[in-house]
């Protein structure tokens, strides 16, 4: 391998073998810190309550995020396809 696209295609051939909850969490437990661990769940919770019509202040209290965090996922949500995919069936 010779480029971050390769490594980054390695990383998400990786993720797409995972076949359960158990499976991601001992991938995850492997490949991340505890605290990224966190803060990317924290962004998904962030970014299903925003699809459910929260507002910035009620995100804010529920989960602890960032303001300058929720402004990014807020852009993803809005302009993104990866969380209206996997979330919004969730959140209907």
């Amino acid at each position: 391998m010779s480029s971050n696209k390769e490594y980054t295609e390695e990383l998400y051939n990786a993720i797409l073998k995972l076949k359960s909850t158990e499976d991601c969490k001992a991938f995850f437990e492997d490949l991340c810190t505890y605290r990224e661990i966190d803060q990317m769940a924290q962004r998904v919770v962030s970014a299903k309550l925003l699809l459910k019509g929260e507002t910035y202040e009620n995100v804010i209290k529920q989960t602890d995020v960032s303001s300058a965090t929720l402004s990014r996922v807020s852009k993803c949500v809005k302009y993104g396809n990866g969380y209206k995919k996997f979330l919004s069936e969730e959140t209907e």
